[in-house]
């Protein structure tokens, strides 16, 4: 598959926007995650997206576009929670190779897909893990071991809140990519926040680089640990919100 010029300047002119700018290798190497996501994709579920442009911006810059709330430049330790099939955390090392990336997903095949990606692509301090955001948060698994967790898992605030406070560290954050306006979800969520250690720090509304798409980065300051009876066991968090 081979990509024309213009496909590489609107993937490069999108970062750009971001007040980014990503060199020939880094542009090649999202080039060919492209290539083997839509490879994967013919026999497995990975993604309903698969055109160019359409990937570029609701993956790639969508992804990308953490930058605009936190210090990308910075040598962050990071959980991307519920990963999927990469993303945000992918393209996030692929920009800022500075980051220590794990990718965190309970689905088995995509995890193998995040093993080739991460192989073909010569990412270096980044490992996909197979399991249950219930099951690694527990003591001595991943619990408060990073600096940063993001997801764009789609779920409620406290079902998310729930899931990803757990592996921060006090002072760290959770960021939730989220694609519409969250007011009332944000107020919901605001005693779950609290009582798992976190406190509402800001959001920040955009529209993704040449496009028309909305985005808000709701951002969540850990300030003590979570008690240890959070996350409850699978499927409560989603079932039983907080």
């Amino acid at each position: 598959m081979d990509l024309e010029q213009c496909d590489r300047v609107r993937l490069c002119n999108g970062i750009n926007e971001l007040g980014l700018k990503p060199d020939d290798h880094q542009i090649d190497q999202l080039i060919q995650y492209y290539e083997l996501l839509i490879e994967w994709n013919r026999f497995m579920n990975l993604t309903a997206i698969t055109e160019w442009n359409d990937v570029c911006t609701k993956h790639f810059i969508d992804s990308i576009s953490l930058c605009k709330v936190m210090d990308c430049t910075r040598d962050l330790t990071v959980i991307d929670v519920g990963t999927g099939a990469g993303f945000p955390g992918i393209p996030l090392k692929i920009v800022f190779p500075n980051l220590r990336i794990t990718l965190l997903d309970s689905l088995g095949k995509r995890v193998k897909f995040l093993h080739e990606v991460i192989e073909r692509l010569g990412l270096e301090h980044i490992e996909a893990v197979h399991g249950r955001a219930e099951d690694f948060a527990k003591a001595g698994l991943l619990r408060e071991q990073f600096d940063l967790c993001v997801s764009r898992a789609v779920a409620n605030l406290s079902t998310l809140s729930e899931y990803c406070l757990p592996y921060v560290k006090i002072d760290g954050f959770f960021i939730s990519y989220k694609s519409e306006k969250i007011s009332e979800e944000m107020q919901a969520a605001q005693h779950a926040i609290e009582l798992l250690g976190g406190s509402i720090y800001d959001q920040t509304e955009f529209v993704l680089p040449n496009s028309n798409i909305y985005r808000n980065l709701f951002q969540v300051k850990k300030i003590r640990s979570t008690p240890k009876k959070y996350p409850r066991k699978a499927g409560l968090p989603s079932k039983e919100p907080l």
